[in-house]
């Protein structure tokens, strides 16, 4: 099973970014899926989450109104869009199959001036 992200880079405060996960070994379907970040010396942190029936979502506090976690089974993939990053927002982002033990190697997103 793997899971590889892309799409983090260098961006300015108020711009944005959209994070893929492409999955592959694994058929998300039906899965919950969500995403992390991590800053060095803090825990990982939910981020975002997708259920797998239906589509719901839920959201870390801070990111609501700013962040769309979003799926695509056919591709097998998730997405992150992130609108007006701040610099609070800069971590290593992953993604993750809820429940399971894989996680990809991350994305490395920098909001800074």
């Amino acid at each position: 099973v793997q899971l590889v992200e892309s799409g983090g880079g260098l961006v300015q405060p108020g711009g944005s970014l959209r994070l893929s996960c492409a999955v592959s070994g694994f058929t998300i379907s039906g899965y919950y899926m969500s995403w992390y970040r991590q800053v060095p010396g803090k825990e990982r942190e939910l981020v975002a989450g997708i259920t797998g029936r239906d589509g719901r979502t839920n959201y870390l506090d801070s990111v609501k109104d700013r962040f769309a976690i979003s799926r695509d089974d056919a591709k097998n993939t998730v997405l992150l869009q992130m609108n007006n990053l701040r610099p609070e927002d800069t971590a290593m982002y992953y993604c993750h199959i809820t429940g399971y033990i894989y996680w990809g190697q991350g994305t490395q997103v920098t909001v800074s001036s």
